[in-house]
């Protein structure tokens, strides 16, 4: 089906492009690890800053919000049918 030299070149070039695209990228990971251990008096979620608050605070809106509609359905649920 397929031949073994056109498997050995396959290889090379999914190597050596794989290869070539991790030299470009720039390993951020020491700068954020920098940030977030550094103790300044801030809570885990607003070191990062404006995005991660936000993200938090939508988070915790979208919990609240489910959760309240989650108990107010079950109140529905629970109230036996009219007739």
């Amino acid at each position: 089906m397929f031949s073994v030299k056109f498997l050995q070149s396959l290889q090379r070039v999914a190597t050596r492009a794989f290869n070539t695209t991790a030299r470009q990228m720039k390993n951020k990971v020491p700068e954020k690890q920098k940030l977030f251990q550094e103790d300044n008096g801030l809570p885990v979620h607003i070191k990062g800053g404006t995005t991660d608050v936000l993200l938090y605070r939508l988070t915790m809106s979208l919990t609240i919000a489910g959760t309240g509609l989650s108990c107010y359905w079950l109140l529905v649920a629970s109230m036996p049918r009219s007739k």
